[in-house]
């Protein structure tokens, strides 16, 4: 048999007994066992999250406490360490892991969007809109916004930061694109203008605030896991959730975008509308995951650009690898921020700016050549 046949890849099926020829450059069997293994990182992280702080409850006894209940006679903990396990730990470990999927999804996402791997709704503004949004309701909800609070109830506070960052994200698209390309200094440009205005706005509000508000809203802004409840997973969770359902029917057309607006269309992909559904998906997870944890930065340009160092491009599987690692990362910077000034807890927001800036700062450096800033 001639080389020349060799190289053909329907006559290579054939010899192979009619299995398809993957093409040069393909990595689908690398992405689908690095998924595999951030699956078994991601279950061991929530049990050493849960096994983890000031109780002495080991990894063993909280196995059996979730396999048997809460209400089961015989149990390996004690009621102490069950009420530390079930009503604090396991509601802020379900929460952490939402939230670090989503942001790590909505970074990919609108990475995609944008075609650049710097977008990020930390480092654009998407993040300070939900922020604004919720801290309207935070201090304006027992006079000009109580209608809204209710009407909505618990769910007011998410959907305000929802609204905070669709409006900015619609902003931050309309200012950074131009004849279906986007221009990446206008973007961050344009980030840094949302973000002080959305700061300036929230400096008037935190100024009206009363004391107990500007204790909520300190603590807020750094970013925390510190408060997490049923309630918030009940208020948040739904949001996030559904973005997270709807990421994985975003990949085709994240991945017709990376050829190009024209063939995209091609493709038959309706790139108008599917550029809405993409826009409302980011903002559904960014401002639910703000509401309930305030500022958490970088996860969302450091998770996904790490996976296309090693899985490729391919959104089939760059997004659930981004929300399996993205949850993963959080709950680890969760228990090094419950940790390294224990008794005390230092925000979250501050531990994944310390890791993310520098990555951040890296990847400007490696495309130096590319940007003209």
């Amino acid at each position: 048999m001639s080389e020349a046949v060799l190289r053909k890849p329907a006559v290579l099926a054939s010899v192979w007994g009619g299995r398809k020829a993957r093409p040069d450059g393909d990595r689908s069997a690398i992405a689908r066992t690095v998924i595999a293994c951030l699956c078994v990182a991601l279950v061991a992280t929530v049990i050493f999250s849960l096994a983890f702080g000031a109780s002495d409850a080991s990894v063993v006894s909280v196995i059996k406490s979730l396999i048997s209940g809460t209400d089961g006679t015989e149990s390996a903990l004690s009621v102490r360490d069950r009420i530390i396990i079930h009503d604090i730990r396991l509601p802020r470990v379900i929460l952490g892991a939402l939230i670090g999927a989503s942001l790590a999804v909505s970074g990919a996402v609108m990475q995609g969007l944008f075609r650049n791997p710097l977008a990020d709704p930390g480092i654009v503004g998407v993040s300070a809109g939900a922020g604004l949004g919720a801290v309207s309701i935070i201090v304006l909800g027992g006079t000009v916004l109580a209608p809204l609070l209710a009407l909505f109830g618990l769910y007011a506070l998410p959907l305000a930061a929802f609204f905070g960052a669709l409006v900015f994200t619609v902003i931050l698209y309309r200012v950074a694109t131009r004849r279906g390309q986007t221009s990446i200094a206008t973007m961050l440009l344009a980030g840094i203008a949302l973000g002080a205005m959305a700061t300036a706005y929230m400096g008037v509000l935190i100024y009206v605030a009363d004391d107990k508000q500007l204790r909520d809203l300190t603590f807020w802004s750094l970013g925390s896991l510190a408060g997490a409840n049923w309630v918030k997973i009940l208020a948040s969770g739904p949001l996030i959730a559904l973005a997270l359902v709807i990421s994985p029917f975003l990949a085709r057309g994240l991945n017709g975008l990376a050829l190009g607006e024209a063939s995209a269309n091609h493709l038959g992909i309706p790139v108008q509308r599917f550029k809405r559904i993409a826009i409302v998906t980011v903002a559904a997870a960014t401002g639910a995951s703000v509401a309930v944890s305030g500022g958490i930065g970088f996860i969302g340009v450091v998770v996904p650009h790490l996976l296309r160092l090693v899985i490729g491009p391919d959104h089939r599987y760059l997004l659930p690898a981004a929300a399996l690692l993205g949850a993963s990362l959080l709950l680890i910077a969760d228990a090094v921020s419950r940790t390294i000034v224990a008794p005390s807890e230092l925000p979250i927001g501050i531990v994944t700016a310390a890791v993310g800036a520098p990555f951040f700062l890296w990847i400007l450096l490696r495309r130096r050549g590319i940007l003209d800033l």
